[in-house]
Formats: structure tokens, C-alpha cells, sequence
């Protein structure tokens, strides 16, 4: 019997050849469901023995949705000069972050609008004074926040990333890539570029600034387009290896401006096929994360089959995809629980993946358990 093209190049592709673009694309279109979900679970066995899988507990704190890029995907910005326009308040954050630590908290995740009347002294000052006050670990802004900051400071990404990492950022997500491919992104936003965007994150690694990578399906981007963004993801961390984990998620129409056009959302089989695509693909890259703020508990919990190791936070707030009617609340038990159902033993860890506390042969004990403040890590 002849063998079809997506079975040689997957074979190949295991066998340590990496496919072409047209190799890629036999085998997202052509591979079945079945083979596409074992190839991806094997690489994650593979990276990660001993059936680990991480969470965090965390909080994303959005300290402004005032917002310059007025992205047509996103439900959660305001004009300048809006009504419900808000900047919240040292206090404001001081107290949502004293109520994660104690709830047992790892980290807080903090990101915002792109908000230019709030200069960079603002968040020099706010990190110093959370680190020094909780010795929290502090996970935030996004590239596109970066480069913004380096704007209207009048200085280098670098610097800003220095100053900010001197002040207390420990990692930084990334966010804001939605797809890195310009012909895409230039009709969706007015954030940074492609090449900003990949400047911000290499200057992040070459300061030591550990980052994650996210890609947004469902924008009106083309296969093509998910393979190209796929490619300069793994092209960064050829380069630095300072990306710690890959986030897939898909768009949430709710509420936004694209989704009175793009009414066909991403479908579940769709989402879990490139989740196990980019498994595949980012063989460079250690952790990858199903979306369960996106996707919910059901379908995160099949994701540990299909390649991610990860899955996302309990997250005590969240507001940008919920603006969008994303609304997938779920409490830290209820985590722990579906992580063992699916065969897998929770692990939970910081932003910058790290793993905290690692729950080994059995042995389960709820984080929530321990002493408020940091943790120790294990391993």
C-alpha cells in the first residue's frame, strides 16, 4: 500500500527530519485526529516523565483598560475619555494582591492597556513596591506594553525591560502576538509590529527575562499564517531560549468589533489539532499550555492528551477574555481533580514555570494548605 505524504513526513519528523512548510501542511490537513494526538503525546512523555502537570494559582490584575491599540478583537479596551475608563489605585492593587497571596497565590500576573498617561516611573515605582512589600512573584506586561512604554519614556526596550527587571519583573508574558504575520496583524491592531514584537521578547531573554509565547487562532488568518507564526516562534528560541512555554488560545468574539464578522468560531477538534501542531512544531520549547481560561475545564483536561503539560491557572480574576463572555470560573480543587481524572499528576509552579510544589506518587496536597507568602521550590 502506498504511504500518503503526511504519514512519511510525520515518520520523518520522529525520526529527528523536519518537514518543509508544505510537509507541515500535509500534516495538519491530511493527519488524522488519532495519529495527530499520539505524535504530540509522545513528544510531551517524551519532555516530560512522570505524568507532571502544571498550574499556578495567580491573580491577572489589569491596571488600566484605557488603550491606544483599539484592537478589533479585543472587548475589554476603552477609549481615552470613556465613562468606564479606569486606572486603579496603588491601594487597588495592593489589596488584590494581599487577597491572592493569602488565598495562596504563587504570583501575580499584571497587564493592561497600552495607556499613555501613565508614564514609566508609574510602574517602576508600583514593582519595587510589591516586591518589597509581598516578594511576590511578578509576571508581567507584554511586548506590545514594552515597546509602548519605550515610547512615551523616549527610551530603548532594553532599558525599559532593565529598569523594570532592577525593579522588581521576574518574567514576561507573551502576550500581544496574536499571529506574527504582518499582513494579518496590521488589520486587527495598532500595536507594535512583528519585528517589535520579536525585538521586545529577544531583548527580554537577553536580559534574563524568562518569557512565555501565545498565538490567537480564529483572527481570519490563514493555515499558512498559524505555520509562519509557528516558525518565528521557534526562530526566537533557536536564538535565545529564553521562551519557557507556548500558549495557544482562540479568539473570543463577544462583545468585539471582529466578531460581527468572523462568526464562525474555532470548534474544539480545530483547537486540539494545533495544540498538538505546535507540540509538534516547537520541539525547542519546553512547556506547552492548554488554554483553559478559553477553552474550559473539558476540553483543557483533553489538551493533556494532545501534547500540553500545562494547564493554565485556577486565575482568581481575569477581565480582557471575559469582556469577550469567556466566563469558565473554576476553583483549585476542582483543577487538582480534573488534572488526576485525566490520568495526570498536578504540579503547581510560578509564571516563570518553576515548579513549587510537585505532587509525587499520589501524595496529594492542596497548595491552598500551606502557609500564605512564597513557597520553596522543588527540583
Amino acid at each position: 500500500m502506498k504511504t500518503t505524504r503526511w504519514a512519511r513526513e510525520l515518520s520523518r519528523l520522529e525520526a529527528g527530519h523536519r518537514p518543509d512548510k508544505s510537509g507541515w501542511s500535509e500534516i495538519v490537513r491530511e493527519a488524522p485526529d488519532h495519529v495527530l494526538r499520539e505524535a504530540a503525546d509522545r513528544v510531551r512523555q517524551s519532555k516530560h516523565r512522570g505524568g507532571r502537570v502544571g498550574y499556578i494559582v495567580d491573580r491577572n490584575v489589569n491596571y488600566t483598560n484605557a488603550c491606544s491599540a483599539e484592537c478589533t478583537f479585543c472587548a475589554f479596551h476603552r477609549r481615552e475619555g470613556s465613562e468606564d475608563v479606569y486606572v486603579l489605585s496603588f491601594d487597588d492593587i495592593f489589596r488584590k494582591v494581599d487577597e491572592t497571596i493569602r488565598a495562596g497565590g504563587s504570583g501575580i500576573l499584571f497587564q493592561g492597556g497600552l495607556n499613555p498617561r501613565i508614564p514609566l516611573s508609574w510602574h517602576l515605582e508600583l514593582l519595587s513596591k510589591l516586591k518589597s512589600t509581598f516578594k511576590a512573584y511578578l509576571h508581567c506586561y507584554s511586548p506590545p506594553e514594552i515597546w509602548h512604554l519605550s515610547q512615551i519614556s523616549g527610551t530603548s526596550p532594553r532599558e525599559v525591560l532593565a529598569r523594570l527587571r532592577d525593579a522588581g519583573l521576574d518574567s514576561m508574558p507573551g502576550g500581544g502576538a496574536e499571529i506574527l504575520v504582518e499582513s494579518v496583524r496590521a488589520r486587527r491592531t495598532r500595536k507594535c509590529t512583528v519585528p517589535q514584537w520579536i525585538a521586545v521578547t529577544k531583548e527580554a531573554h537577553r536580559l534574563d527575562i524568562v518569557t512565555t509565547a501565545t498565538m490567537v487562532l480564529g483572527l481570519g488568518e490563514s493555515w499558512s499564517d498559524r505555520l509562519d507564526h509557528l516558525e518565528e516562534i521557534r526562530r526566537i528560541q533557536a536564538e535565545t531560549a529564553g521562551i519557557a512555554a507556548f500558549i495557544p488560545w482562540t479568539f473570543q468574539a463577544g462583545n468585539t468589533i471582529l466578531g460581527q464578522e468572523i462568526r464562525q468560531p474555532i470548534g474544539e477538534t480545530e483547537y486540539l489539532r494545533w495544540l498538538a501542531t505546535s507540540r509538534l512544531y516547537l520541539d525547542n520549547v519546553p512547556h506547552v499550555q492548554v488554554s483553559r481560561v478559553t477553552q474550559g475545564l473539558a476540553v483543557a483536561s483533553q489538551g493533556l492528551t494532545w501534547g500540553a503539560n500545562d494547564i493554565g491557572s485556577v486565575m482568581m480574576e481575569e477581565n480582557v477574555v471575559r469582556a469577550a463572555g469567556a466566563h469558565h470560573d473554576i476553583t483549585e480543587p476542582s483543577l487538582i481533580r480534573a488534572i488526576q481524572e485525566a490520568g495526570f499528576v498536578p504540579c503547581t509552579r510560578n509564571g516563570g514555570f518553576v515548579p513549587l510544589v510537585d505532587y509525587e506518587k499520589g501524595l496529594l496536597v492542596s497548595p491552598s494548605t500551606l502557609p500564605a507568602g512564597p513557597r520553596p521550590v522543588i527540583g
